[in-house]
């Protein structure tokens, strides 16, 4: 309806980077209203409140860098945030059985008939020019982190944006890969880090970080109603060239995800 770039993820980031001692403030921007998530547009339920004060920012100063400023500037929020493509983009999905699934909400959610095990994803149109300053930014950086997130609808549409694997490899810097926590049901089921590894490749032509980031405390119960399981490190083929770090990096609280202050120790 508005024509914007999926805010999401960077309204999350964002929020994570307030400069204020109110929790509150982060839990209003990043507060969804109850109903579906997928709903259509011009429903209130579902939507998140700082993807519609970045929406109604865009509106605003109609240009998407311009709202992201704005963003910063009213919630003191630190950093830069930089997106891969200021092109609109969507993504599609190829499946282990070689049929297409278009939009996010249905590869995410599993909404299709076959296996729903992924093997590949595209960008529409998969020509969509790089941000340069986003290229420079990775040139310049000294420590480049890939996840945790979502591998085939958060992580890879960055990374096969045309340019970006280029602008990896030739990179200095420590690049990271954050293995997640454990596997999403329609994306990555019975993933190990290995699995990760190979998805990387498949997409990349090759694996362009030097350190991977694992949790190998598979302790706290995972609600069986949920049906998420632990990524496994079973199998890692040791690379001279890739850095292996294992660590207890779980939530224990909602063990679906990192504990924030583990991983960022």
């Amino acid at each position: 309806l508005y024509n914007v770039p999926p805010p999401g993820d960077l309204v999350s980031c964002m929020a994570a980077l307030v400069k204020s001692n109110d929790p509150n403030l982060v839990q209003l921007l990043t507060h969804r209203f109850k109903g579906d998530r997928y709903g259509k547009d011009k429903e209130l339920g579902g939507q998140k409140l700082g993807n519609l004060i970045l929406t109604a920012m865009l509106d605003i100063t109609g240009n998407f860098e311009k709202a992201i400023e704005l963003f910063k500037k009213t919630f003191n929020v630190s950093g830069n945030f930089l997106p891969a493509t200021t092109e609109m983009v969507s993504i599609s999905a190829k499946t282990i059985e070689g049929k297409i699934i278009h939009r996010e909400e249905i590869i995410d959610t599993g909404k299709y008939r076959g296996i729903r095990i992924l093997e590949k994803v595209f960008l529409n149109p998969p020509d969509a020019k790089a941000n340069p300053k986003f290229i420079q930014s990775l040139a310049d950086a000294d420590v480049i982190v890939a996840g945790p997130g979502d591998l085939y609808t958060t992580i890879l549409p960055v990374l096969i944006v045309k340019g970006v694997n280029i602008a990896l490899s030739k990179s200095k810097a420590q690049k990271i890969f954050v293995v997640n926590i454990t596997n999403k049901p329609f994306e990555t089921r019975g993933y190990n880090v290995n699995d990760y590894l190979a998805s990387v490749k498949r997409h990349l032509g090759d694996f362009p970080f030097n350190k991977i980031i694992v949790n190998n405390n598979y302790h706290p119960v995972i609600p069986s109603g949920l049906k998420y399981k632990y990524v496994k490190i079973d199998g890692f083929e040791d690379k001279s060239l890739i850095k292996l770090i294992k660590n207890d990096l779980v939530d224990e609280k909602f063990p679906l995800y990192h504990n924030s202050q583990k991983l960022a120790k």
